[in-house]
């Protein structure tokens, strides 16, 4: 579904003159990233702007104090109340370590929430990038949270629904309400893979 519309997108780049072939994808993170190639400049500018056009998450662990405000703001902006157990970002605490890091969905590419709901309750928004839950669809079958590698897709058993970052539509409140900066919404071509393996 995802491969389908973003040729579509890219495909309507291109005319006569221009060739564009996407080979894989390497790794998403509210961006598609791909090896490409157009038989002239202006086909490999327009794919330039196609690809770095959206914006990403980026989260600074080192950074973080626990304060919580990222999960106050997320609850507040999803549901109208401050309330941590609803926040679609969570703060875990490594005690020992006396470490904070902040975690949320990172808007897989491959995204198996997407891919796995038997209703198809989770859709890609295509100017932002992120999978959303759509809440009259959702069944509440658990499906997704199962299937997500990273336990970032959650269930609500007071809405019977599941819930996740949704990047509140392309102004993420986490990232507004951050006070050190350990969470910013940057262009997504200036985070990645290896950055984020490094964390």
């Amino acid at each position: 579904l995802q491969r389908d519309l973003l040729w579509d997108q890219n495909s309507k780049l291109n005319n006569d003159s221009d060739h564009l072939t996407i080979s894989h994808i390497l790794f998403p993170v509210s961006r598609h990233y791909f090896t490409c190639s157009c038989n002239t400049r202006a086909g490999k500018q327009r794919f330039a702007i196609l690809t770095d056009m959206l914006k990403s998450l980026q989260i600074e662990p080192e950074k973080c104090t626990g304060c919580l405000q990222c999960e106050l703001a997320c609850s507040y902006q999803a549901t109208g109340m401050f309330n941590p157990a609803k926040s679609r970002i969570r703060v875990f605490t490594f005690h020992e370590e006396g470490r904070f890091v902040p975690y949320t969905c990172t808007q897989c590419a491959e995204a198996w929430c997407l891919y796995t709901c038997p209703v198809e309750a989770i859709t890609l928004n295509s100017a932002t990038g992120a999978k959303e839950v759509a809440a009259d669809r959702c069944v509440g079958c658990k499906v997704c949270t199962l299937a997500c590698p990273f336990g970032t897709v959650n269930y609500d058993p007071d809405t019977h629904k599941v819930i996740k970052c949704d990047l509140c539509g392309g102004d993420p409140q986490c990232a507004r309400a951050c006070p050190t900066s350990a969470i910013v919404y940057i262009a997504a071509g200036d985070t990645g893979l290896a950055r984020m393996r490094s964390h």
